[in-house]
């Protein structure tokens, strides 16, 4: 009973457990070195990771409560870790001494995939109404 109502939060971790290794893999076939970013992967992940687990937890006990406000509270939600995530990205645009579009494409890579995932889980809440 208690893994269906969390089901949602399983898949975000086997979400994220997959694309993290395949970030990895990629990393390794292109010979990326991460030793340069101002952010480790490990750390983008967690910071990725533990924002979309709140939002998603959030977003299930809003659906226990008051289902008609989960699409305008994945808004709100969304948009204050878009604000936290610009906060945690401008270190990275600051940097002068060496390229770093490589950086700069894997911070956007990672919005963007935690965004689709995020995304992804609410429409499934949204289509199971309760």
């Amino acid at each position: 009973m208690i893994l269906k109502n969390y089901k949602s939060l399983l898949f975000l971790f086997i979400s994220v457990v997959v694309a993290y290794v395949v970030h990895q893999l990629v990393f390794y076939f292109f010979k990326i070195d991460q030793q340069t970013f101002y952010y480790s992967l490990e750390q983008l992940y967690g910071i990725f990771f533990i924002l979309s687990f709140v939002i998603v937890f959030i977003l299930l006990m809003i659906k226990k409560r008051n289902f008609d406000q989960l699409g305008m509270s994945f808004l709100l939600l969304t948009s204050s870790k878009l604000v936290f995530y610009y906060l945690l990205l401008k270190p990275i645009l600051n940097r002068t001494h060496y390229d770093i579009r490589i950086e700069k494409i894997n911070f956007f890579v990672l919005f963007v995939l935690f965004l689709t995932i995020e995304t992804v889980l609410t429409i499934r809440i949204l289509s199971k109404k309760p």
